[in-house]
């Protein structure tokens, strides 16, 4: 699978359709139910104005599921806290992927050098089994088309059975992902791609996860490559 425009995929492709949001929820079997707080309740008093901005004034938005993997608890949770690292052992495994850059301070980017798109993008909410990113940056969807700046909030849930002996349990995630954008280009996208739109945005979403549990998967199968694959870029 050729990954090195993922993340940027997830972006153009959600400015090619408009779907009905949804709140992150996830039937899966397995597992207790509990009381879910609502998503403003989990993000943090700094950003939560920002968030509650894009999800009411959404342009956007789109929902993916992937599918149930299993792997090591703290290995999969570490990496979504590390997507550097995740890009890194992508290379390592050979499959061309996007530098992904750590600014500290919990925050990330990603620079398209190609076209000048770049996101900026941390986490700024937790909740059981689940973390809440907000991003803000510029896409150029084409050639031909102009820059399209862009907030989103992007929900990842991952509800999982109960760990067995060695931290290791089954992953069902799903991801929510709202875009905002004030650009008219997002309405020549749209007659750009046509009926096509919807399955496109899912496509990326659904890469956006794969990004995180291709490696997760891998690690479960061949433990001890863990440190090789997730260690820091040499100097």
């Amino acid at each position: 699978m050729h990954l090195s425009h993922v993340l940027t995929g997830v972006w153009v492709a959600l400015l090619a359709t408009s779907l009905a949001a949804e709140e992150p929820r996830a039937a899966v079997p397995r597992r207790t139910a509990a009381a879910t707080p609502t998503l403003l309740e989990v993000v943090s008093p700094t950003y939560r104005e920002s968030v509650n901005d894009v999800i009411k004034a959404q342009t956007l938005s789109v929902k993916a599921l992937d599918d149930e993997f299993t792997a090591h608890t703290r290995v999969y949770e570490w990496m979504l806290d590390h997507p550097d690292r995740v890009s890194l052992a992508w290379q390592r495994l050979k499959v061309q992927c996007i530098e992904i850059t750590d600014l500290g301070d919990g925050r990330f980017r990603w620079v398209d050098e190609t076209n000048g798109s770049e996101l900026t993008w941390r986490q700024v909410g937790k909740f059981t089994d689940g973390i809440v990113w907000y991003a803000t940056g510029k896409v150029k969807p084409g050639a031909l088309l102009p820059m399209v700046p862009v907030k989103a909030v992007a929900v990842l849930h991952y509800p999982k059975t109960a760990e067995t002996k060695g931290g290791v349990a089954s992953f069902v995630p799903s991801l929510n992902v709202y875009m905002h954008t004030e650009s008219k280009a997002a309405g020549t996208i749209l007659r750009m791609v046509g009926p096509a739109g919807p399955r496109m945005a899912e496509q990326g979403a659904e890469q956006l996860l794969l990004f995180f549990s291709g490696p997760a998967r891998h690690l479960y199968k061949h433990p001890e490559q863990i440190e090789t694959l997730l260690a820091p870029k040499a100097k």
